[in-house]
């Protein structure tokens, strides 16, 4: 989704060029200059550590970031990421989830699809990678693409090759807003299952999806263990307060196990379908089932620990940009109705401190990055699920938007990615990440990745949207 230099020259032709005398004497220096040395030699850079993986480098590192990009002298903080390195000549893919820094190493899809290079980053706000003090206003979409594009403009002298910025749910909402503030700074950006919530209160997608979503058969089994769940209601609550007192968690957010208990419960048919598939219905109990099956069960689906004070603070960034600019599906399924206790408390406010205020912008940011998708974008690559609500409010690409695509994977869910979409969507959109990532195709050449699977680095991404457990 973002331009860049074009991926023209490599290493090889650059040392050949040097025996000749056609480049500067510093191009050789550099090509023989370890490459831990030289993103070191970056200024702001620092290593945390360095660990070992099969044909790549890996480092974590720490990058100095403003606090405040549009004053960058009012302080500073260290945001963490981390480089794959494979070659300087190869493509730079910039992974970000959206949230916290995994370290350890792992390749996203493009980055597998075109064997290259990966640079990931902590969103600003996710501990470690938090100012002290943290001025909450200073976290905002605008704010986290100017991180990123830092991190590009720190990087690209070492990685001149083509740039593809990618992330899935809150990552590929990331990706998006990064490329419609900074355009120019990738060739092409994969954006898998991102929500659009450009109007707020208008959440009908939703109700329609969860009314035709799989089989009427699989709808009616999990809207009717999920009723029984409430039906029981003191079973599960008595069973989830022994836990936590066991375990050592609290409930100040959610004001108590009750509570916690509503807000986890209440969403088991969205997660059920958030990371399951149709084929799984079978496994979900029946109504009759003995209350610790129902109570697993759950924990499965939704995860207790999501009601808590533990579960919760550490997504204190996106639960706060949820109720200041992202927006948050207020989805409430009316089969509750005549058991629900606590309606609306599934909102962003629920699960921030009382301490970090918060303030909903009308709509305004969300709806600017809508019409820049729609009218302005390009090299754009929008990768949805069949079977994924957060995929009911998806992004669209209109008039004026050039080389933009979005695909749907069939009977997919959050975990919806290229390789799982239907065969002659799968083609065009390998053809197309190619393009963006510089490597010549053929014209009607078959198209596949460039890689074999690597049991390490390729597993499936976690991807969240944590308003919803």
């Amino acid at each position: 989704m973002r331009k860049t230099l074009r991926w023209v020259l490599s290493l090889v032709v650059l040392i050949g060029a040097v025996g000749l005398g056609g480049a500067p004497a510093g191009a050789a220096t550099e090509a023989r200059t370890d490459i831990k040395d030289r993103i070191l030699a970056v200024p702001g850079m620092s290593l945390i550590e360095e660990k070992p993986v099969d044909g790549y480098r890996f480092f974590v590192l720490g990058f100095e970031q403003p606090v405040d990009h549009r004053h960058p002298r009012k302080g500073t903080f260290t945001q963490r990421i981390s480089v794959l390195h494979k070659g300087e000549d190869r493509p730079m893919v910039f992974f970000t989830s959206g949230y916290g820094l995994s370290t350890d190493p792992s390749r996203s899809e493009p980055t597998q699809m075109l064997d290259g290079n990966q640079v990931s980053m902590e969103y600003r706000f996710f501990e470690p990678s938090r100012p002290e003090p943290a001025d909450w206003s200073k976290l905002d979409i605008w704010q986290a693409a100017s991180d990123q594009h830092r991190i590009f403009k720190a990087l690209n002298r070492i990685y001149g090759a083509n740039w593809i910025s990618t992330g899935g749910s809150k990552g590929g909402m990331t990706a998006t807003y990064y490329r419609r503030f900074y355009p120019q700074d990738m060739d092409g950006t994969v954006a898998y299952v991102a929500p659009n919530d450009v109007e707020n209160d208008e959440d009908s997608a939703y109700y329609d999806f969860f009314a035709n979503v799989g089989t009427q058969e699989c709808r009616d089994r999990l809207n009717g263990v999920q009723h029984e769940l409430f039906d029981r209601r003191d079973e599960m609550v008595s069973r989830l307060e022994k836990w936590a007192k066991d375990e050592g968690y609290t409930f100040e957010l959610a004001g108590d196990a009750d509570r916690a208990f509503e807000i986890v419960a209440q969403d088991l048919v969205w997660g059920f379908w958030q990371y399951h598939l149709l084929d799984e219905c079978g496994d979900v109990p029946s109504k009759d089932a003995p209350t610790d099956e129902l109570y697993e069960w759950a924990d499965e689906i939704g995860g207790w620990d999501a009601g808590t004070d533990q579960g919760m603070l550490p997504y204190t960034p996106y639960y706060h940009q949820a109720g200041t600019q992202l927006g948050s599906p207020d989805y409430e399924e009316p089969l509750l109705d005549d058991v629900r206790k606590y309606p609306g408390i599934n909102t962003p406010r629920t699960y921030v401190p009382r301490d970090i205020p918060m303030e909903y912008d009308g709509g305004r940011a969300m709806r600017d990055i809508d019409r820049w998708v729609k009218h302005r974008s390009s090299e754009m690559l929008f990768v949805n699920g069949e079977n994924d609500p957060w995929s009911a409010e998806p992004f669209e690409v209109g008039r004026g938007a050039k080389d933009a695509h979005v695909y749907v994977a069939p009977g997919q869910n959050h975990g919806a990615n290229i390789a799982k979409l239907a065969e002659d969507d799968r083609a065009a959109a390998t053809r197309a990440l190619m393009k963006w990532g510089g490597v010549d195709v053929e014209p009607g050449a078959s198209v596949k990745r460039l890689t074999p699977y690597d049991k390490q680095l390729d597993k499936p991404q976690e991807r969240h949207m944590t308003l919803r457990p």
